[in-house]
């Protein structure tokens, strides 16, 4: 449950203006929020239709997913650049270990761990010298 005092509200389709609250003090007729409905296109040429809360047109997403076929669709009807469904942004350990060592420090480091395998007794020495 959100405290009343929190700074956290919304609003949902059907939402009137002054409805139902209390806190605003005034009795002015209820009346709807402004809102509009904005065409995407997939490159299928399916047509979506989302209703947003009338906004600055910066605000209104480039991009919808399109209700058909779950493709990008834009508002011009371009196709859109297809986005890596396996990108998620993050690295990977070794991308990290890439970006702090260079080839020569990589060497180095697996010499040296291939060498305690050695004394420990681990690894054969001929399997490694051969490497």
């Amino acid at each position: 449950m959100v405290h009343p005092a929190s700074g956290f509200r919304g609003t949902r389709a059907g939402v009137i203006a002054g409805s139902g609250s209390t806190l605003q003090g005034n009795d002015s007729p209820s009346r709807p929020l402004p809102r509009i409905r904005v065409s995407y296109w997939c490159s299928k040429g399916h047509e979506t239709q989302p209703v947003f809360l009338k906004m600055p047109e910066d605000q209104i997403p480039r991009t919808w997913d399109c209700r058909r076929c779950g493709g990008p669709a834009t508002r011009d009807g371009q196709a859109a650049a297809p986005e890596d469904l396996f990108d998620d942004g993050s690295k990977s350990h070794l991308e990290y270990v890439k970006e702090r060592r260079s080839g020569q420090d990589a060497e180095a480091v697996l010499a040296g761990a291939l060498e305690k395998l050695r004394a420990r007794g681990v690894l054969p020495d001929q399997l490694l010298r051969d490497t």
